[in-house]
């Protein structure tokens, strides 16, 4: 295994993990990130949604092979997805719409992800280049 493979996998782990929490824990995640969203029903179904598109997001990257020409897609995917969950758990803290330890734990967690999205699309092959005009 190379180091995109351990952190593709890592990744999938981790979104898998977070998925399934947010899809079938989303009031113990709630309340485990800040008392105030724990009382929030609100935060109910959004962190359900969230957790189903993890999930699913998760499996890709499991089932994903470096080699495959949708690779660079998924993995390039996954930095902006990741990235754009960075910047909103930290815009989210700064404005005061997240408690200070749900805007930290988020921000850290999408951080470590953006991280990983970011090593494994680096390290993935590029699939083999056909020269135009040839058939396989």
């Amino acid at each position: 295994m190379n180091t995109g493979d351990v952190t593709r996998t890592a990744l999938a782990g981790i979104r898998i993990f977070n998925g399934v929490v947010g899809l079938f824990a989303a009031r113990r995640m709630a309340a485990q990130l800040g008392g105030e969203l724990g009382e929030d029903k609100r935060f109910v179904y959004p962190a359900r949604m969230f957790g189903v598109r993890t999930i699913v997001l998760g499996g890709d990257l499991l089932t994903l092979r470096a080699s495959d020409a949708s690779a660079r897609r998924v993995l390039s995917q996954a930095v902006l997805i990741h990235a754009s969950d960075t910047v909103a758990a930290a815009y989210a803290g700064w404005r005061g719409e997240l408690p200070a330890k749900a805007a930290k734990v988020t921000t850290a967690i999408s951080a470590v992800n953006t991280v990983l999205a970011v090593v494994s699309l680096a390290t993935c092959r590029r699939a083999p280049q056909v020269p135009s005009g040839h058939a396989d």
